[in-house]
């Protein structure tokens, strides 16, 4: 899921790999193929292990690699072994109403989880207009893009919200204890040919993904991500997992609009958690204690939405590209651009890394091929 990721420290592989010092590159179809045999090895079932991989190597091929396999060894192997999801879980309805259903996801694994409740959600939309989906009893789906995408490739419009079950990571703008997590929103619509539009958001300013690929790579936090008890900035991304530093808002300060990120993130606990009867981070135990980060990313919660616009009117498609085709022709500023709308970027890089192969870092190639993953390099690569 976008950004409901456990907290704990980046594993590394102990020993050489090629180029573990550099970037390499794996072909899309290999990385794919060898990620869907890893969970079968875990226990999935073929289909559902093919569609969990599509759902984290969708990370990898549209540049968010904070959400790809950046995380099979470090969230999503300790997650099944550790009994966290079920490989052979069975989704239960709790209550069928048509166009809404409720299930218990019984710990399913949400990678291939959350695409099976928007399928549901779209197939309902296509016979009453709208499929409303509540889900409870959750684990985490990795990128919420990923599954709100698959409404828009049916022509309909794909909601997503997640929260992050009992887990509080961030404290409320002027708040001492923390209460939610980072509560990941998605979007999704058709727009132009092949071009999506794929708004896919953390309600805080980044998701802990961003942070730790950050401090993976020895790279600064840029200002804005991480502060510290008092509110003043931390540039050290690592202080993250030290619990050194806290996770901002959407919004930036109080003074900015962090109320803003901070109601959208209550927002989404409401919607997708609240609604269904899953863990929520506000809870009394939050407040006992130092209210440092804490409590458990069990049984989350959320909700998929898929919106059919030919059953309400006629026209919708001609009018989202000629939207969305306006936004392509904005000007840009002086020296800067060009102008492009949330999921036109991915779909440009996930067409070129279908085409060239997908890029990972030489460590990240290394602990993968300790996993037991096949990736060869990509010829030109291959010295």
């Amino acid at each position: 899921m976008t950004s409901t990721l456990s907290d704990g420290a980046v594993p590394r592989s102990a020993g050489p790999a090629p180029g573990e010092g550099r970037e390499v590159t794996v072909a899309y179809e290999t990385l794919l193929g060898e990620t869907a045999a890893f969970f079968v090895r875990l226990g999935l079932p073929e289909g559902r292990a093919r569609l969990a991989a599509e759902a984290l190597c969708y990370g990898d091929l549209t540049g968010m690699d904070s959400h790809g396999v950046f995380n099979l060894a470090r969230l999503y192997r300790p997650l099944l072994e550790s009994g966290g999801a079920d490989p052979a879980a069975e989704p239960l309805v709790l209550r069928d109403l048509g166009p809404c259903v409720v299930l218990d996801h019984r710990r399913a694994l949400g990678l291939w989880a959350a695409s099976e409740a928007m399928d549901l959600a779209a197939e309902r939309a296509a016979r009453c207009g709208i499929g409303l989906v509540s889900v409870r009893g959750a684990t985490h789906f990795g990128c919420a893009g990923v599954h709100a995408k698959r409404a828009a490739d049916r022509g309909m419009i794909g909601v997503v919200a997640s929260n992050c079950g009992g887990q509080r990571i961030a404290r409320p703008p002027l708040g001492a204890a923390a209460l939610l997590g980072t509560n990941p929103l998605s979007v999704a619509a058709p727009a132009v040919e092949g071009r999506p539009f794929v708004l896919d958001m953390s309600t805080t300013v980044v998701p802990t993904g961003r942070v730790r690929t950050a401090a993976r790579d020895g790279r600064e936090a840029p200002e804005g991500w991480l502060t510290d008890d008092a509110g003043h900035p931390v540039r050290d991304a690592a202080a993250y997992d030290r619990g050194e530093a806290w996770l901002g808002w959407l919004g930036g300060t109080p003074a900015t609009g962090a109320f803003k990120g901070f109601g959208l993130g209550l927002a989404v606990e409401l919607l997708a958690a609240v609604l269904p009867g899953a863990a929520t981070g506000p809870a009394p135990a939050a407040l006992e204690g130092d209210g440092r980060p804490g409590g458990s990313d069990d049984d989350i919660g959320f909700l998929v939405l898929a919106i059919a616009p030919d059953a309400l009117r006629d026209g919708f498609d001609g009018d989202a590209r000629a939207m969305f085709g306006t936004v392509l022709d904005c000007p840009p500023q002086p020296g800067r651009g060009p102008v492009r709308y949330p999921g036109h970027p991915e779909a440009e890089r996930a067409e070129r890394r279908r085409a060239s192969g997908v890029p990972l870092s030489g460590a990240l190639h290394a602990e993968l091929t300790a996993l037991g993953l096949r990736l060869p390099l990509a010829p030109e690569e291959d010295r």
